[in-house]
Protein backbone atom coordinates (compact mmCIF):
# COMPACT_ATOMS: atom_id res chain seq x y z
CA UNK A 1 0.00 0.00 0.00
CA UNK A 2 1.63 3.14 -0.71
CA UNK A 3 1.86 5.89 2.06
CA UNK A 4 0.84 9.97 1.42
CA UNK A 5 3.92 11.98 1.84
CA UNK A 6 3.79 15.55 3.53
CA UNK A 7 5.65 18.14 2.34
CA UNK A 8 8.48 19.40 4.84
CA UNK A 9 7.81 23.04 4.64
CA UNK A 10 4.33 22.67 5.44
CA UNK A 11 4.78 19.89 8.34
CA UNK A 12 7.17 22.86 9.60
CA UNK A 13 4.39 25.34 9.71
CA UNK A 14 1.75 22.97 11.08
CA UNK A 15 4.13 22.73 13.73
CA UNK A 16 4.86 26.21 14.15
CA UNK A 17 1.05 26.98 14.28
CA UNK A 18 0.20 24.18 16.90
CA UNK A 19 3.29 25.42 18.71
CA UNK A 20 1.62 29.00 18.70
CA UNK A 21 -1.94 27.47 20.29
CA UNK A 22 -0.57 25.68 22.52
CA UNK A 23 1.11 28.52 24.29
CA UNK A 24 -1.02 31.09 23.51
CA UNK A 25 -2.33 30.87 27.04
CA UNK A 26 1.04 32.90 27.86
CA UNK A 27 0.81 36.77 27.42
CA UNK A 28 2.95 37.80 25.27
CA UNK A 29 5.07 41.33 25.79
CA UNK A 30 3.35 43.78 24.12
CA UNK A 31 -0.14 42.59 25.73
CA UNK A 32 2.18 43.13 29.05
CA UNK A 33 2.56 46.65 27.97
CA UNK A 34 -0.44 48.42 28.09
CA UNK A 35 -4.60 47.90 28.36
CA UNK A 36 -7.79 49.44 27.64
CA UNK A 37 -10.17 49.87 29.96
CA UNK A 38 -13.41 50.40 28.65
CA UNK A 39 -16.84 51.53 30.06
CA UNK A 40 -19.78 50.24 27.47
CA UNK A 41 -17.97 49.66 25.02
CA UNK A 42 -16.24 53.19 24.69
CA UNK A 43 -12.36 53.44 25.63
CA UNK A 44 -11.18 55.29 28.75
CA UNK A 45 -7.80 55.29 29.42
CA UNK A 46 -4.93 52.56 29.40
CA UNK A 47 -2.90 51.52 31.66
CA UNK A 48 -0.26 49.16 32.41
CA UNK A 49 0.57 46.71 35.14
CA UNK A 50 1.48 46.53 38.58
CA UNK A 51 2.79 44.39 41.63
CA UNK A 52 -0.46 42.58 41.53
CA UNK A 53 -1.94 42.07 38.15
CA UNK A 54 -0.25 42.32 34.72
CA UNK A 55 -1.82 44.64 32.48
CA UNK A 56 -5.21 43.17 30.76
CA UNK A 57 -6.50 41.69 34.06
CA UNK A 58 -5.65 44.54 36.10
CA UNK A 59 -8.01 46.65 33.00
CA UNK A 60 -10.62 44.54 33.42
CA UNK A 61 -11.12 44.61 37.34
CA UNK A 62 -11.70 48.32 36.86
CA UNK A 63 -14.23 47.73 34.58
CA UNK A 64 -15.70 45.11 36.99
CA UNK A 65 -15.71 47.98 39.59
CA UNK A 66 -16.85 50.07 36.96
CA UNK A 67 -20.17 48.21 35.77
CA UNK A 68 -20.51 47.47 39.85
CA UNK A 69 -21.20 51.12 40.81
CA UNK A 70 -23.84 51.79 37.82
CA UNK A 71 -25.75 48.89 39.56
CA UNK A 72 -26.60 51.53 41.80
CA UNK A 73 -26.88 55.14 39.65
CA UNK A 74 -28.60 56.96 42.59
CA UNK A 75 -25.35 56.50 44.86
CA UNK A 76 -22.75 57.90 42.06
CA UNK A 77 -21.01 61.17 42.80
CA UNK A 78 -17.90 62.80 41.26
CA UNK A 79 -14.69 60.73 41.35
CA UNK A 80 -12.61 61.20 44.45
CA UNK A 81 -8.90 61.11 44.66
CA UNK A 82 -6.88 60.06 47.63
CA UNK A 83 -3.06 59.35 48.29
CA UNK A 84 -2.35 55.69 49.04
CA UNK A 85 0.67 53.63 49.50
CA UNK A 86 3.30 54.35 52.42
CA UNK A 87 4.68 56.83 51.27
CA UNK A 88 1.75 58.21 49.51
CA UNK A 89 3.58 57.29 46.17
CA UNK A 90 0.46 56.66 44.23
CA UNK A 91 -3.46 57.96 44.07
CA UNK A 92 -6.67 56.02 44.33
CA UNK A 93 -9.51 56.93 42.65
CA UNK A 94 -13.16 55.94 44.51
CA UNK A 95 -16.60 56.54 43.23
CA UNK A 96 -19.43 56.15 46.04
CA UNK A 97 -16.69 54.50 48.61
CA UNK A 98 -15.84 52.15 46.06
CA UNK A 99 -11.99 51.90 44.92
CA UNK A 100 -11.70 52.16 41.02
CA UNK A 101 -8.32 52.46 39.77
CA UNK A 102 -5.25 53.08 41.94
CA UNK A 103 -2.93 55.14 39.65
CA UNK A 104 1.01 54.37 40.30
CA UNK A 105 4.24 56.02 39.34
CA UNK A 106 4.72 53.40 36.19
CA UNK A 107 0.80 54.65 34.71
CA UNK A 108 2.17 58.23 35.13
CA UNK A 109 5.48 57.26 33.36
CA UNK A 110 3.73 55.23 30.30
CA UNK A 111 1.51 57.65 29.89
CA UNK A 112 4.51 60.57 29.88
CA UNK A 113 2.58 62.61 32.61
CA UNK A 114 2.61 63.81 35.76
CA UNK A 115 0.57 61.32 38.43
CA UNK A 116 -1.94 63.56 39.84
CA UNK A 117 -2.09 65.55 36.47
CA UNK A 118 -3.10 61.67 35.23
CA UNK A 119 -5.04 61.12 37.86
CA UNK A 120 -7.22 64.15 37.44
CA UNK A 121 -7.54 62.77 33.88
CA UNK A 122 -8.86 59.45 34.76
CA UNK A 123 -11.22 60.86 37.74
CA UNK A 124 -12.79 63.29 35.41
CA UNK A 125 -12.94 60.42 31.68
CA UNK A 126 -14.62 58.34 34.85
CA UNK A 127 -17.00 60.74 35.70
CA UNK A 128 -18.47 62.05 32.32
CA UNK A 129 -18.17 58.31 31.49
CA UNK A 130 -20.57 57.22 34.24
CA UNK A 131 -23.00 60.07 33.76
CA UNK A 132 -23.16 58.84 30.24
CA UNK A 133 -23.60 55.91 31.03
CA UNK A 134 -26.69 56.58 33.94
CA UNK A 135 -28.36 58.63 31.09
CA UNK A 136 -28.38 55.93 28.89
CA UNK A 137 -29.93 53.24 31.33
CA UNK A 138 -32.54 55.76 32.37
CA UNK A 139 -35.55 52.90 31.87
CA UNK A 140 -35.96 49.12 31.89
CA UNK A 141 -35.33 49.13 27.98
CA UNK A 142 -32.60 51.30 27.92
CA UNK A 143 -30.65 49.20 30.36
CA UNK A 144 -31.77 46.16 27.83
CA UNK A 145 -30.90 47.94 24.91
CA UNK A 146 -27.36 49.56 26.31
CA UNK A 147 -26.70 45.94 27.57
CA UNK A 148 -26.99 44.88 23.95
CA UNK A 149 -25.02 47.51 22.36
CA UNK A 150 -22.64 47.36 25.03
CA UNK A 151 -22.22 43.28 24.53
CA UNK A 152 -21.22 43.81 20.64
CA UNK A 153 -19.23 46.84 20.90
CA UNK A 154 -16.97 45.86 23.55
CA UNK A 155 -16.74 42.43 21.64
CA UNK A 156 -16.07 44.18 18.19
CA UNK A 157 -13.46 46.52 20.18
CA UNK A 158 -11.51 43.85 21.63
CA UNK A 159 -11.06 41.53 18.64
CA UNK A 160 -9.94 45.20 16.58
CA UNK A 161 -7.27 45.68 19.25
CA UNK A 162 -6.56 41.76 19.01
CA UNK A 163 -5.98 42.23 15.16
CA UNK A 164 -4.00 45.83 15.44
CA UNK A 165 -1.57 43.80 17.90
CA UNK A 166 -1.18 39.81 16.55
CA UNK A 167 -1.91 40.46 12.63
CA UNK A 168 1.91 42.65 12.31
CA UNK A 169 3.46 39.79 14.43
CA UNK A 170 2.22 37.26 12.31
CA UNK A 171 2.72 38.56 9.27
CA UNK A 172 6.17 39.26 10.71
CA UNK A 173 7.05 35.42 11.25
CA UNK A 174 5.66 34.03 8.04
CA UNK A 175 8.02 36.70 6.59
CA UNK A 176 10.94 34.96 8.66
CA UNK A 177 9.68 31.60 7.61
CA UNK A 178 9.84 32.36 4.15
CA UNK A 179 13.36 33.85 4.66
CA UNK A 180 14.60 30.71 6.38
CA UNK A 181 13.05 28.29 4.05
CA UNK A 182 15.19 30.29 1.15
CA UNK A 183 17.97 29.70 3.40
CA UNK A 184 17.34 26.10 3.86
CA UNK A 185 16.85 25.52 0.83
CA UNK A 186 19.94 27.68 0.23
CA UNK A 187 22.04 25.09 2.69
CA UNK A 188 20.83 22.07 0.76
CA UNK A 189 21.36 23.06 -2.89
CA UNK A 190 24.95 23.62 -1.23
CA UNK A 191 25.53 20.54 0.74
CA UNK A 192 24.01 18.35 -2.50
CA UNK A 193 26.85 20.60 -4.59
CA UNK A 194 30.20 19.81 -2.34
CA UNK A 195 29.50 16.20 -1.75
CA UNK A 196 28.95 15.56 -5.14
CA UNK A 197 32.47 16.76 -5.63
CA UNK A 198 33.95 15.63 -2.38
CA UNK A 199 32.13 12.35 -1.04
CA UNK A 200 30.30 10.17 -3.67
CA UNK A 201 28.48 8.51 -0.67
CA UNK A 202 24.90 8.95 -1.07
CA UNK A 203 23.80 8.05 2.37
CA UNK A 204 26.32 10.19 4.13
CA UNK A 205 24.97 12.51 1.43
CA UNK A 206 21.59 12.87 2.63
CA UNK A 207 22.22 12.63 6.28
CA UNK A 208 23.95 15.81 6.11
CA UNK A 209 21.90 17.44 4.08
CA UNK A 210 18.72 16.88 5.81
CA UNK A 211 20.56 17.24 9.30
CA UNK A 212 21.39 20.84 8.11
CA UNK A 213 18.44 21.57 6.87
CA UNK A 214 16.17 20.98 9.31
CA UNK A 215 18.58 22.96 11.63
CA UNK A 216 17.78 25.82 9.84
CA UNK A 217 14.19 25.35 9.67
CA UNK A 218 14.69 24.80 13.46
CA UNK A 219 16.33 28.28 13.92
CA UNK A 220 13.56 29.42 11.85
CA UNK A 221 10.54 28.68 14.04
CA UNK A 222 12.73 30.01 16.79
CA UNK A 223 13.25 33.60 15.45
CA UNK A 224 9.54 32.82 13.87
CA UNK A 225 8.50 32.61 17.57
CA UNK A 226 10.44 35.58 18.48
CA UNK A 227 8.81 37.76 16.05
CA UNK A 228 5.41 36.40 17.13
CA UNK A 229 6.19 38.49 20.21
CA UNK A 230 7.07 35.21 22.59
CA UNK A 231 10.19 35.63 24.61
CA UNK A 232 12.76 33.17 25.25
CA UNK A 233 12.05 32.74 28.11
CA UNK A 234 8.09 32.43 27.94
CA UNK A 235 8.91 29.94 24.95
CA UNK A 236 11.15 27.74 27.24
CA UNK A 237 8.15 27.46 30.12
CA UNK A 238 5.34 27.46 27.83
CA UNK A 239 7.48 24.06 26.05
CA UNK A 240 8.23 22.89 29.44
CA UNK A 241 4.59 22.98 30.25
CA UNK A 242 3.45 21.53 27.27
CA UNK A 243 6.03 19.32 26.44
CA UNK A 244 3.80 16.37 28.30
CA UNK A 245 0.99 16.98 25.83
CA UNK A 246 3.38 17.75 23.34
CA UNK A 247 4.87 13.99 24.28
CA UNK A 248 1.57 12.34 23.84
CA UNK A 249 0.75 14.48 20.70
CA UNK A 250 3.93 13.93 18.29
CA UNK A 251 4.86 10.41 20.23
CA UNK A 252 4.93 8.69 16.56
CA UNK A 253 6.45 11.67 14.79
CA UNK A 254 9.61 11.70 17.50
CA UNK A 255 9.98 8.12 17.09
CA UNK A 256 10.34 8.09 13.50
CA UNK A 257 12.77 10.96 13.91
CA UNK A 258 14.99 9.24 16.15
CA UNK A 259 14.92 6.53 14.11
CA UNK A 260 15.87 8.27 11.63
CA UNK A 261 18.85 9.64 12.26
CA UNK A 262 19.65 5.89 14.05
CA UNK A 263 19.23 4.76 10.75
CA UNK A 264 21.24 7.60 8.87
CA UNK A 265 24.08 6.99 11.29
CA UNK A 266 24.38 3.38 11.94
CA UNK A 267 23.78 2.62 8.56
CA UNK A 268 22.12 -0.81 8.60
CA UNK A 269 21.55 -0.08 4.55
CA UNK A 270 22.27 2.40 1.54
CA UNK A 271 20.86 4.16 -1.10
CA UNK A 272 20.25 1.58 -3.74
CA UNK A 273 20.28 -1.66 -1.45
CA UNK A 274 17.19 -3.95 -1.97
CA UNK A 275 15.33 -4.69 1.12
CA UNK A 276 12.72 -6.60 3.19
CA UNK A 277 10.91 -4.94 5.38
CA UNK A 278 7.69 -6.87 6.68
CA UNK A 279 5.94 -7.40 3.54
CA UNK A 280 7.46 -4.92 1.20
CA UNK A 281 10.33 -5.77 -0.71
CA UNK A 282 12.38 -3.00 -3.16
CA UNK A 283 15.29 -0.91 -3.54
CA UNK A 284 15.75 1.84 -0.83
CA UNK A 285 15.09 5.41 -2.77
CA UNK A 286 15.37 7.78 -0.30
CA UNK A 287 16.06 7.92 3.83
CA UNK A 288 14.00 10.49 4.93
CA UNK A 289 14.33 11.29 8.50
CA UNK A 290 10.24 10.38 8.96
CA UNK A 291 10.08 7.09 6.67
CA UNK A 292 11.84 4.95 4.06
CA UNK A 293 10.95 5.31 0.78
CA UNK A 294 11.38 2.37 -1.13
CA UNK A 295 10.71 1.31 -4.55
CA UNK A 296 8.67 -2.38 -5.11
CA UNK A 297 9.85 -4.33 -8.27
CA UNK A 298 6.26 -3.87 -9.61
CA UNK A 299 7.30 0.30 -9.68
CA UNK A 300 5.12 1.16 -6.58
CA UNK A 301 6.66 3.80 -4.45
CA UNK A 302 6.34 2.50 -0.21
CA UNK A 303 7.11 5.03 2.65
CA UNK A 304 7.74 2.94 6.15
CA UNK A 305 7.25 4.78 9.09
CA UNK A 306 10.96 4.63 10.39
CA UNK A 307 10.17 3.29 13.93
CA UNK A 308 8.73 0.22 12.31
CA UNK A 309 12.34 -0.19 9.91
CA UNK A 310 14.13 0.49 12.85
CA UNK A 311 12.53 -2.35 15.07
CA UNK A 312 11.84 -4.73 12.47
CA UNK A 313 13.71 -7.65 11.21
CA UNK A 314 15.03 -6.13 7.83
CA UNK A 315 17.01 -8.31 5.37
CA UNK A 316 19.42 -6.47 3.11
CA UNK A 317 20.10 -8.91 -0.25
CA UNK A 318 22.67 -6.51 -1.40
CA UNK A 319 24.75 -6.27 1.69
CA UNK A 320 27.05 -8.36 -0.14
CA UNK A 321 28.14 -8.17 -3.91
CA UNK A 322 26.92 -11.87 -4.46
CA UNK A 323 24.24 -14.17 -3.55
CA UNK A 324 23.81 -17.40 -3.35
CA UNK A 325 20.87 -19.33 -5.01
CA UNK A 326 19.40 -22.61 -5.42
CA UNK A 327 17.10 -24.43 -8.19
CA UNK A 328 15.67 -27.70 -6.84
CA UNK A 329 15.34 -30.89 -9.13
CA UNK A 330 13.15 -33.76 -8.99
CA UNK A 331 14.32 -36.97 -10.85
CA UNK A 332 13.45 -40.79 -10.81
CA UNK A 333 15.80 -43.59 -9.00
CA UNK A 334 17.13 -45.31 -11.85
CA UNK A 335 19.47 -42.41 -12.15
CA UNK A 336 23.41 -42.64 -11.81
CA UNK A 337 23.57 -40.07 -9.16
CA UNK A 338 27.26 -39.09 -8.85
CA UNK A 339 27.48 -38.89 -13.05
CA UNK A 340 23.92 -36.96 -13.08
CA UNK A 341 25.66 -34.50 -10.43
CA UNK A 342 27.98 -33.89 -12.49
CA UNK A 343 26.17 -33.20 -15.51
CA UNK A 344 24.08 -30.22 -13.28
CA UNK A 345 26.94 -28.51 -11.56
CA UNK A 346 28.63 -28.40 -15.08
CA UNK A 347 25.38 -26.93 -16.67
CA UNK A 348 25.23 -24.79 -14.02
CA UNK A 349 28.30 -23.74 -13.97
CA UNK A 350 28.73 -22.75 -17.27
CA UNK A 351 25.55 -20.86 -17.86
CA UNK A 352 26.19 -17.25 -18.24
CA UNK A 353 25.85 -15.05 -15.16
CA UNK A 354 26.87 -17.60 -12.64
CA UNK A 355 30.14 -16.57 -11.19
CA UNK A 356 33.18 -18.87 -11.25
CA UNK A 357 34.20 -18.43 -7.75
CA UNK A 358 32.61 -19.74 -5.33
CA UNK A 359 32.11 -22.99 -7.75
CA UNK A 360 28.41 -24.11 -8.31
CA UNK A 361 27.41 -27.45 -5.92
CA UNK A 362 25.06 -30.44 -6.61
CA UNK A 363 23.09 -31.97 -3.23
CA UNK A 364 20.88 -34.83 -2.52
CA UNK A 365 18.69 -33.24 -0.67
CA UNK A 366 15.82 -35.63 -0.19
CA UNK A 367 14.72 -38.68 -0.78
CA UNK A 368 10.85 -39.01 -1.72
CA UNK A 369 8.57 -41.76 -2.52
CA UNK A 370 8.80 -41.70 -6.28
CA UNK A 371 11.65 -39.55 -6.66
CA UNK A 372 15.20 -38.21 -5.67
CA UNK A 373 15.47 -34.15 -4.58
CA UNK A 374 18.49 -32.02 -5.75
CA UNK A 375 19.27 -28.60 -4.63
CA UNK A 376 21.85 -27.00 -7.36
CA UNK A 377 23.41 -23.95 -6.02
CA UNK A 378 24.91 -21.23 -7.73
CA UNK A 379 26.62 -17.76 -7.17
CA UNK A 380 25.23 -14.47 -8.94
CA UNK A 381 25.24 -10.89 -8.87
CA UNK A 382 22.95 -9.89 -5.66
CA UNK A 383 21.08 -7.60 -7.26
CA UNK A 384 17.10 -8.80 -8.09
CA UNK A 385 17.09 -8.34 -11.67
CA UNK A 386 20.55 -10.13 -12.10
CA UNK A 387 19.28 -13.25 -9.45
CA UNK A 388 16.33 -14.12 -11.23
CA UNK A 389 17.31 -13.53 -14.84
CA UNK A 390 20.65 -15.92 -14.00
CA UNK A 391 18.07 -18.69 -11.97
CA UNK A 392 15.84 -18.84 -15.01
CA UNK A 393 19.05 -19.60 -16.96
CA UNK A 394 19.95 -22.24 -14.95
CA UNK A 395 17.14 -23.75 -14.82
CA UNK A 396 17.40 -23.66 -18.77
CA UNK A 397 20.84 -25.23 -18.60
CA UNK A 398 19.77 -27.62 -16.54
CA UNK A 399 17.10 -28.90 -18.69
CA UNK A 400 18.63 -28.97 -22.12
CA UNK A 401 22.07 -30.87 -20.21
CA UNK A 402 19.43 -33.19 -18.74
CA UNK A 403 17.93 -34.23 -21.59
CA UNK A 404 21.14 -34.74 -23.60
CA UNK A 405 21.99 -36.84 -20.76
CA UNK A 406 18.86 -39.34 -21.96
CA UNK A 407 17.41 -38.54 -17.89
CA UNK A 408 13.72 -38.02 -18.15
CA UNK A 409 12.50 -35.55 -15.97
CA UNK A 410 9.07 -36.51 -13.64
CA UNK A 411 6.10 -36.06 -15.00
CA UNK A 412 3.49 -34.97 -12.34
CA UNK A 413 0.90 -35.50 -15.08
CA UNK A 414 1.37 -39.22 -15.20
CA UNK A 415 -0.80 -41.96 -13.47
CA UNK A 416 -0.03 -44.99 -12.65
CA UNK A 417 -3.10 -47.35 -12.28
CA UNK A 418 -2.61 -50.82 -10.85
CA UNK A 419 -5.80 -53.04 -11.72
CA UNK A 420 -6.65 -55.65 -9.25
CA UNK A 421 -8.11 -58.52 -10.14
CA UNK A 422 -10.68 -60.00 -8.15
CA UNK A 423 -10.12 -63.60 -6.89
CA UNK A 424 -13.03 -66.06 -8.25
CA UNK A 425 -12.15 -69.09 -6.28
Amino acid sequence: MTSLRFHPRLSLLMAFITLTLLLAPFPLPAQEGLATVRLDGRTLFRLGPNAELEARPRARQVERQLAAVLETPQGINRARIEPVGESGEARQISVAGRPLVVVTPADAEANGQRLDVLARDWATLIDQALATAVDRRDSDRGRFVTSVQVSVETAFARLLESAISIIPRILAALLVLLLFWGLATGVRALTRAIFARVVKDRTVENLVRQVSYYTVWLLGLIVAASAFGLEPSTLATGLGLTSLALGFALKDILSNFVSGLLILTLRPFQLGDQIIIGETEGSVERIELRATQIRTYDGRRVLVPNAETFTSRVTNNTAAPVRRGKVVCRLNYGIDIDAISAVMREAAQATPGVLAEPPSSVRLSDLGQSELVFDVQFWCDSRRSDFVATASEVRKSLVAALRTAGVGLPDQARQHLVVHTPDNT
